[in-house]
């Protein structure tokens, strides 16, 4: 099948309401699940990083290997990503040291450097145009970073700023929302309001996964992190199996589509 003229098509999926469903979805079941490997099972944040670094590495590898945009496999390296960023910003905040603040500081500040480096080396940073190994490895990297950030970034709301749970879940749908009335209200950037949805997307997971299976004594509902974790996993496989999902596409001439 070929694309229609000047259009190239993307090995990442076009970005719609079912998008945003899925991410949030799998960025909870990032916290869920990367808790249940780390608390629940009681590996530790090193060991359970180490598990989904492999993971991720080996679903990050078929992403890029393959020849065209599939669904499962993306959605499956989107929720690798965010359990590798879970149990690393977890290992990093706590096991050293650094504390919610210093970890959601020097995550961001490689988040902007990744975004930036790709920028400088690609001209662009628009996921439309992620359709060749070079830029998928900028993707990837700055996908894994703002993962990592979101867990920390959640912590730092809940934790240290006093939110709470449940106050930082819906500071962060509040921000969001903002987003939205932006993009179709004003002029500004859709790459930047992309990114800025995409960031914080995921210390919404963060925080509304803690609302789910902290105890109640913390201000969550203490429901079971596994059971949580498997039912996100079957509500995200309903979602890509029903919902359309097709690759994005950007200017840049005629490309024919794999098969």
């Amino acid at each position: 099948m070929t694309a229609p003229r000047d259009s190239v098509f993307s090995k990442v999926p076009e970005v719609t309401l079912f998008f945003w469903i899925i991410k949030i979805a799998a960025t909870t079941l990032g916290e869920t699940g990367g808790d249940s490997v780390s608390m629940t099972l009681n590996w530790g944040y090193l060991a359970g990083s180490a598990l989904f670094i492999v993971l991720l590495a080996i679903c990050v590898t078929a992403q890029i290997s393959a020849r065209r945009f599939h669904a499962w496999l993306y959605w499956a390296t989107i929720v690798a990503a965010t359990l590798f960023g879970t149990t690393t910003a977890d290992f990093f905040d706590r096991s050293l040291g650094i504390g919610y603040t210093g970890g959601s500081v020097a995550i961001f500040a490689c988040l902007m450097a990744a975004l930036g480096l790709w920028h400088w080396t690609m001209g662009t940073v628009a996921v439309e145009t992620v359709n060749n190994p070079k830029t998928e490895a900028f993707y990837w990297a700055t996908i894994t970073l703002s993962q990592t950030l979101g867990t920390a970034l959640g912590d730092w709301t809940s934790n240290v700023a006093g939110f709470g749970f449940a106050g930082g879940a819906m500071f962060f749908v509040v921000l969001l929302a903002m987003l939205a009335v932006a993009c179709y209200t004003t002029r500004v950037s859709r790459v930047f309001l992309f990114w800025a949805a995409f960031i914080l997307t995921r210390p919404l997971g963060a925080t509304f996964g803690d609302l789910l299976d902290k105890p109640q004594n913390m201000g969550g509902y203490d429901i079971s992190r596994p059971v949580i974790s498997l039912c996100l996993v079957g509500f995200i496989a309903v979602c890509v199996a029903v919902l359309p999902q097709r690759a994005g596409r950007h200017p840049g001439g005629v490309q024919r589509q794999p098969g």
